[in-house]
């Protein structure tokens, strides 16, 4: 106990904490943006099959997770995509291990990604940044899994287009519960309902509006239930700064890519990662960032 009381009654000694726990985070939110997505679509490809009564063997040709009897989140043990040499403990030491290694595999020198390192410092970074803003208690114990949770969110919808229910659905719920517990600050249980029926109502609103008027889908479903995460974690008075935030930063970008890249401007740009960053900014500074455009206006 006198560990833990150190931890939660030192500020420093806390938010140094939470940054290793975040890097420690990071090293398997790395495994997860990796196979969740291929996890999913092996299974889709099993349900058509079923569906359709093919022999789904025929359609394993590219799929990297045919050669495994087990692929989820924890089988086949991590190793080389290269030389298939198993990833050892030492080896998996956030940032520490990439560093010793040079950036290579241990066994056929082959490069490393520094994406790997870099979503690990990213996560130890805005855990400390949790732990820094919100004070220990269970509340920032849940802000530190729904910003665990967003990293994984954004990186998958940037790599593949794709907001896995498996992590939208569940924080949704986590946040409706919070709330009902009395355990998020200033929201109450019926502000976090409204604010998850109308985060999700409002872009499921805007997705018709512009098909109706396009014929194209403007944005996906996981959009739609992410913002409801937030309408229930932060109450229905955070959504308009969520979705003015991500709008601002989406269409900066957007704009930057096809000007400084020339990028096709119909090919789709994932929204889900402007969404959750808009998200943790209003988690961690919605309400000062709230007063001061009240003050502007005033």
């Amino acid at each position: 106990m006198q560990l833990l009381d150190l931890i939660l009654e030192v500020p420093l000694v806390y938010i140094m904490t939470a940054l290793v726990l975040g890097l420690m985070v990071g090293s398997f939110l790395n495994v997860v943006i990796y196979r969740l997505p291929l996890m999913m679509k092996r299974e889709w490809r099993l349900q058509c099959c079923e569906y359709l009564e093919l022999d789904e063997k025929k359609y394993r040709k590219n799929d990297a997770t045919a050669k495994f009897k087990t692929f989820n989140l924890v089988k086949p043990d991590s190793h080389c995509p290269q030389c298939k040499a198993p990833v050892r403990a030492w080896q998996n030491i956030p940032l520490v291990s990439y560093a010793f290694l040079g950036g290579k595999c241990g066994k056929c020198k082959a490069k490393i990604s520094p994406r790997y390192p870099i979503i690990e410092l990213v996560t130890g970074v805005l855990t400390a940044v949790v732990a820094w803003h919100i004070e220990a208690s269970w509340f920032s114990v849940a802000a530190m899994i729904l910003t665990w949770c967003l990293v994984a969110l954004t990186m998958i919808d940037f790599d593949h287009q794709l907001l896995p229910d498996s992590i939208t659905l569940p924080l949704l719920w986590l946040g409706l519960v919070l709330a009902a517990l009395g355990l998020i600050p200033n929201v109450s249980t019926a502000d976090s309902i409204i604010g998850a029926a109308a985060g999700y109502l409002s872009l499921w609103s805007i997705y018709w509006v512009f098909k109706l008027l396009t014929g194209k889908e403007g944005m996906g479903y996981g959009d739609f239930k992410l913002l409801a995460v937030f309408g229930a974690w932060m109450g229905w008075q955070s959504l308009l700064l969520v979705v003015i935030l991500s709008s601002l930063v989406g269409a900066v970008v957007g704009i930057g890519l096809i000007v400084l890249r020339g990028r096709d401007r119909n090919i789709p740009i994932p929204f889900g990662p402007y969404l959750a960053g808009a998200g943790y900014i209003a988690l961690i500074w919605g309400e000062p960032l709230t007063q001061s455009y009240l003050q502007l206006l005033s």
